[in-house]
């Protein structure tokens, strides 16, 4: 299984090398650094972005309870419907850009948590700022965002909208990665 979603992943990156960002999927220790990072005893509502093969979304199922509601966005359909056969009580949607309206249509009013392996900096700047308000205005007073990525290039925009409560570097993944954990502000 391994195997097979390495080899997903590397031919998704080939074809798409600005979307997927990384030749590999995450490595549990990015995932484990990451989903720790939540109070999980208070996650009602939480959603994962650029969910991949789910090395991410595998450590989030083994924290949630049965009553926590789980969007997951992933945009190559073959690892999107992967997703939805492996993890069938999660919402799979295309589009992360469309956070806010999935919600509305899911009757999710805010978002406790959300998890990105999305490769913001690849992105053209309009979607990158599509993105980061998505989130901003998904996330619930407070709510944390958590994202890796593969430089520190978007500290300075995320700080814009977030506090930074720390950065992490987890050098045990293939490329090493900075854990970004965030905190919604109150005010911008």
């Amino acid at each position: 299984m391994k195997l097979h979603e390495n080899f997903l992943f590397l031919r998704s990156f080939i074809h798409s090398p600005k979307n997927v960002g990384s030749v590999m999927p995450s490595s549990r220790f990015l995932a484990t650094k990451m989903v720790k990072q939540a109070p999980w005893n208070e996650v009602k509502a939480v959603a994962e972005l650029g969910s991949g093969t789910g090395a991410i979304t595998r450590f989030i199922n083994t924290q949630v309870s049965e009553t926590t509601k789980v969007l997951l966005f992933e945009m190559n359909e073959t690892m999107r419907n992967r997703l939805q056969t492996e993890y069938p009580d999660f919402s799979c949607h295309p589009d992360a850009a469309q956070l806010v309206e999935t919600m509305k249509q899911e009757n999710i009013h805010q978002l406790d948590c959300i998890f990105s392996g999305l490769p913001f900096f690849n992105f053209e700047r309009e979607l990158r700022d599509t993105l980061v308000e998505q989130i901003y205005k998904a996330l619930k007073p407070g709510g944390l965002f958590i994202a890796f990525q593969y430089s520190l290039q978007m500290k300075k925009q995320l700080s814009k909208n977030f506090s930074i409560e720390k950065i992490d570097l987890v050098p045990l993944n293939i490329p090493p990665a900075f854990v970004y954990v965030c905190r919604k502000k109150e005010t911008i």
